[in-house]
């Protein structure tokens, strides 16, 4: 334990799943919390568990979609806790499961605000905090969908999914020499809320070569990796833990 004492961390998606699991890992490591979700409540609760366990944590309930969320979990950081050396931006929804032509604009326009320009908003505000602290490492949250294999009705998740690996190879560039490393996690799928029924869990475990899908402490081991010293020479890539699901395709 300790792999990231006296190190603080945004993570946000925070209150369930893969967020929560990782926020609850890396606050066992040793690392001051900044959690995200939209509703307090279940925010409130991973705190709570965090500071159980000995730790810190402090709740920033608000939409990554908008520039002032972001400004506030950097700004929070700072002000509680001295700084930013970590961020799991790991916040997203499913948005629309039609086939392309049938989704509207604003769905559209709704889901890669979520999922994309919030990625953009994030680093914008992350990156000058870590630069203070001469380094820092960035971790989203993407897809094997839209990176590895395309399914049906989900062309808009798939974009915004794809997308982020070309902001994380332009922090790269931008970045790296200066200390800061961005990486993808590319989950496969996953037993939360967001996959769905037990019967589409089922449908899902099929596509893996493991034959099951992961829990999200599995998938907070693998942000832990990307979030600590291990991966010290580790930017600009995508780390697949999907269950040898891109793999087999």
């Amino acid at each position: 334990m300790g792999m990231l004492k006296d190190k603080v961390a945004i993570v946000t998606g925070a209150s369930s799943g893969i967020g929560r699991a990782a926020a609850m890992l890396f606050g066992a490591e040793g690392a001051a919390i900044i959690l995200n979700a939209r509703g307090r409540p279940g925010l409130e609760e991973v705190a709570d568990a965090i500071r159980a366990r000995g730790g810190r944590a402090h709740v920033v309930a608000g939409d990554v979609s908008l520039p002032e969320t972001h400004d506030e979990l950097v700004a929070d950081a700072i002000r509680l806790f001295g700084g930013l050396d970590i961020a799991f931006n790991n916040a997203a929804v499913v948005g629309p499961i039609r086939p392309l032509v049938e989704v509207a604009l604003s769905e559209w326009q709704e889901t890669l605000a979520t999922n994309l320009t919030s990625a953009f908003l994030a680093s914008r505000s992350q990156i000058p905090a870590m630069l203070e602290r001469g380094s820092g490492a960035i971790i989203f949250t993407s897809s094997f969908v839209g990176t590895s294999v395309g399914l049906p009705g989900m062309g808009v998740y798939a974009a915004a999914k794809a997308g982020l690996m070309g902001l994380v190879k332009a922090i790269t560039a931008d970045y790296a020499s200066k200390g800061i490393r961005a990486n993808a996690l590319m989950p496969g799928g996953v037993d939360t809320a967001m996959a769905g029924d037990e019967a589409q869990k089922e449908w899902a475990a099929g596509l893996h070569a493991m034959k099951r899908i992961a829990q999200p402490e599995e998938l907070a081991q693998a942000a832990l990796f990307l979030a600590s010293p291990m991966s010290s020479f580790v930017a600009g890539s995508a780390l697949f833990a999907d269950g040898g699901n891109s793999a087999v395709k």
